[in-house]
């Protein structure tokens, strides 16, 4: 019988890893790691806003990915400085005005260590109804614009040409994004959030034959890799939110190998 605290820690290992894929797979697609790392980065200024306004400090890391994400689609607009360029100005700002504006609360004790690697052993009840709520969300906006968005990572004109609103699109998509990062924080952490978006994505892409069929590996390898992550936690007595990321690697690694052998086998 699992404990109370690890029932709970697989739940919303399982609620992240269900909408990481999907999403991954078009950050893997549009070659976004990137921005999702920025926004990631990015979410220590949210808890800091969280602390500030005593506000829920998912709400807060929320509501400053999201702001990011307009902040620098309205910068590529300008054209002045190359995307690449704006995200590493966003992204490392957003972290170090994160830990100056925490550095200002003298009486505050703060799991900095939670916060960068993620704490999943200690997902409570709230932070499931965060991550589902929130994910349920994720998924529907990925729903109703999946078919737009796919035509337009495969060629934008051609989208443009049949009416589709770009723009929106890429906009919903940015903003999605922030979403599953800020429910995701809690699971694997700042530094960490990133990999529950593209290593699994990257894990499906070998064995997938329709976009459809990847974004459902893509989930299936993150559920397997949070399953496998907590019980070399337990077993080993390791960092359960790195743990998990070894595992979705070590996944990774094993579907390389796998593709690999199967096309020499063929060749």
């Amino acid at each position: 019988m699992l404990d109370d605290f690890l029932l709970r820690a697989f739940l919303g290992g399982v609620g992240v890893a269900l909408v990481a894929g999907p999403l991954g797979c078009f950050i893997v697609w549009r070659r976004m790691a990137y921005f999702g790392a920025s926004l990631a980065h990015s979410a220590l200024l949210g808890v800091a806003l969280g602390f500030l306004l005593g506000i829920d400090l998912t709400l807060g890391i929320a509501a400053t990915a999201i702001l990011l994400a307009l902040l620098l689609l309205l910068l590529e607009r300008q054209r002045a400085l190359p995307s690449d360029t704006l995200l590493g100005i966003l992204a490392h700002a957003g972290l170090a005005l994160g830990l100056v504006v925490l550095g200002f609360f003298e009486t505050l004790r703060l799991d900095l260590m939670g916060y960068l690697f993620g704490d999943i052993l200690a997902v409570s009840r709230s932070d499931l109804l965060w991550i589902y709520g929130g994910g349920t969300l994720a998924l529907g906006v990925l729903a109703a614009i999946w078919r737009g968005l796919l035509t337009a990572t495969l060629h934008e004109e051609l989208a443009r040409a049949e009416g589709l609103p770009v723009f929106r699109l890429r906009l919903a998509f940015m903003l999605t994004i922030a979403i599953v990062i800020a429910i995701a924080m809690k699971i694997v952490g700042i530094l960490l959030i990133i990999s529950m978006l593209i290593i699994p994505a990257a894990t499906a892409r070998c064995f997938a034959r329709t976009p459809e069929q990847m974004a459902a590996l893509a989930a299936a390898s993150g559920v397997l890799a949070v399953g496998l992550g907590l019980w070399s936690s337990l077993a080993t007595d390791s960092p359960a939110g790195p743990s998990i990321v070894v595992a979705s690697t070590a996944l990774f690694a094993v579907s390389q190998l796998t593709a690999w052998a199967m096309a020499s086998r063929t060749g």
